[in-house]
């Protein structure tokens, strides 16, 4: 076939295929372009979820009317300087509205602070009108109407309209974290309203608007991060422990105020988390990297979500060593959700472990049948005093709450740290292999794992180079035992070169240690002396991390006065 030139509507139509993928990347670029233009007040409004109608208006700058030509045209920008590396705003591609008006029917109306009138413009399909006089207040209002209608096959790819309007409302809820002093209102037929008022920009502004967010909870369940390395900084909130969830979708990511969702960030918060959280269960995070703008690439996909740092092991080991400190230094803490749920265990009705009542709702006690086992001796002074001092108890503030320790879930998290500690106190044992075993890599990763053999030595990892494109293992860590070694050499490989890490084995390590931890550790109901029960208390308060267990399970629950009050309807 001749080779030719594609038609402006049909190139706006594969740029639209790039940028809008459904309504929400439509809310996206709106708000994001009312945003870059100053905006104090951005009002979204939506029908159909989106794909009938998405209207956004602000009280930005606004578009001269000898400009709005340019706006709806392609690679026309007022957001670049000249500079591709130097962005400093949210949008600057210049795609975004003609690839809209491509697969809609899009109108622009708007006005900036010295014209007296306003004007509109409007582009059907890819076919543009003339601008025209309108009447409007200072700002902008882009109405989006029948998305994908020029494109009916991209409809079948949509989700349900509750989807597709929970999608827009999650956009805009991950754009107004980075955006505090701005009011953000979403309202529409297909939705109830969303109005998250304008705070501050303080820090405590910026918590009021996380709160608004992500709910009252995290606040009081988060903890601060502070830190900065070679002029990358990292600041924001992440929970503690026992504060997670079943996905990741409350983690939230921002570079130069630009929300993101970023593997390197993603994996780097789970890599923080890795002793503290179960394998199925997520951290609640706000982070904000704030870096040169020519240190991170926001320009690798269309629709600016991927960014692209140039040197990703400074900022993977910024995020983890920082998200550590916090979390060490914040010593022994409990979720606030833990107190909750076990209040809600003693509310009245029928247990769902107890055997229904006497007809008059009333029980006898009965040490046969009871899942509890009655106090043989009550307490004595020793053992409430080590009650009195509990785990998060402050000197001036003791006795005023209960805490409920499980043992074995404390103790197995003493075990693991010092397990753990001796692992990295010394090198770790190594088994001599009899004969030593070959992998045949790519040549570009036996030379990654060559530059690590020294760290892989001291896990008991004994590497070397055997020619052009291969290793030869001599040795492997005592603690794997029998283990698959060509996998594990592939695992570390692919480790190494999609961060720059040795995790993989690490991990190994930790897993095995973890095992280790569980089996040695005070087993469920065994009964405790006062003194162990003492020692058991002052160790989770030396020990950091100790308000879980190495499987994520938090290790007590600290029922404040307020709540047992609560349960005696006292509050």
């Amino acid at each position: 076939m001749p080779i030719r030139q594609l038609s402006e509507t049909m190139i706006n139509q594969i740029a639209a295929g790039e940028v809008i993928e459904r309504p929400a990347s439509v809310a996206k670029e709106l708000v994001e372009n009312a945003l870059d233009a100053g905006a104090s007040r951005v009002e979204i409004a939506t029908a159909g979820g989106g794909l009938s109608l998405i209207r956004v208006v602000d009280d930005g700058g606004g578009i001269p009317p000898g400009e709005l030509m340019l706006a709806v045209a392609r690679h026309c920008t007022s957001k670049l300087s000249g500079d591709i590396h130097d962005i400093r705003s949210l949008g600057f591609r210049g795609e975004a509205l003609p690839s809209i008006g491509s697969v809609s029917r899009l109108s622009i109306r708007s006005r900036t602070a010295s014209a007296d009138a306003a004007a509109e413009i409007a582009v059907d399909g890819g076919r543009v009108s003339a601008v025209r006089p309108a009447a409007a207040n200072r700002g902008t209002s882009v109405e989006v109407r029948d998305l994908f209608f020029a494109t009916p096959a991209r409809l079948k790819f949509m989700k349900g309209e509750r989807a597709e309007s929970s999608a827009i409302t999650d956009v805009i809820k991950r754009i107004a974290i980075a955006f505090p002093t701005v009011r953000f209102t979403v309202s529409g037929t297909d939705r109830s309203t969303l109005d998250l008022p304008a705070t501050d920009d303080t820090a405590e502004g910026s918590l009021r608007r996380i709160a608004q967010v992500t709910g009252q909870d995290f606040p009081k369940n988060s903890l601060p991060v502070d830190a900065a390395r070679e002029g990358v900084l990292l600041s924001g909130r992440v929970s503690i422990p026992s504060y997670n969830r079943a996905n990741a979708l409350q983690q939230y990511a921002y570079v130069n105020g630009r929300p993101v969702r970023d593997k390197l960030i993603a994996g780097a918060i789970r890599g923080a988390y890795t002793d503290v959280l179960p394998r199925d269960r997520h951290a609640v995070t706000v982070l904000f990297l704030t870096l040169d703008p020519g240190l991170v690439d926001v320009n690798v996909h269309p629709a600016k979500a991927d960014v692209r740092f140039r040197d990703p092991g400074l900022v993977r080991g910024l995020i983890i060593g920082a998200v550590r400190q916090a979390l060490a230094a914040a010593g022994i803490r409990a979720s606030t959700s833990g107190a909750a749920g076990l209040a809600g265990a003693f509310r009245p009705g029928t247990p769902a472990y107890g055997h229904p009542g006497p007809a008059n709702g009333h029980r006898s006690y009965d040490p046969g049948r009871s899942p509890y086992r009655p106090f043989e001796k009550g307490f004595s002074e020793s053992v409430q005093a080590a009650f009195d001092a509990g785990p998060a108890a402050s000197a001036d503030a003791r006795a005023d709450s209960l805490v409920i320790v499980d043992q074995h879930a404390a103790h197995e998290r003493l075990v693991y740290e010092a397990l753990k500690q001796a692992m990295q106190a010394r090198p770790m044992p190594a088994q001599l292999l009899l004969i030593p075993e070959i992998v045949d890599l790519p040549e570009e990763d036996a030379e990654r794992l060559a530059s690590h053999a020294g760290t892989l030595a001291r896990f008991g990892l004994g590497i070397e180079r055997f020619g052009p494109g291969a290793v030869a293992v001599r040795e492997t860590p005592s603690m794997l035992g029998e283990t698959n070694v060509g996998q594990l050499i592939r695992d570390l490989a692919d480790e190494i070169a999609d961060n720059d890490t040795i995790d993989t084995l690490t991990d190994r390590l930790d897993r095995i240690a973890a095992t280790m931890a569980c089996h040695g550790s005070v087993r469920s109901g065994r009964l405790m002396k006062p003194e162990e029960m003492n020692a058991l208390l002052r160790q989770m308060e030396a020990t950091p991390g100790s308000g879980t267990c190495n499987h994520g399970r938090p290790t007590y629950i600290e029922l404040k006065l307020a709540d047992i009050e609560r349960l005696f309807g006292r509050r």
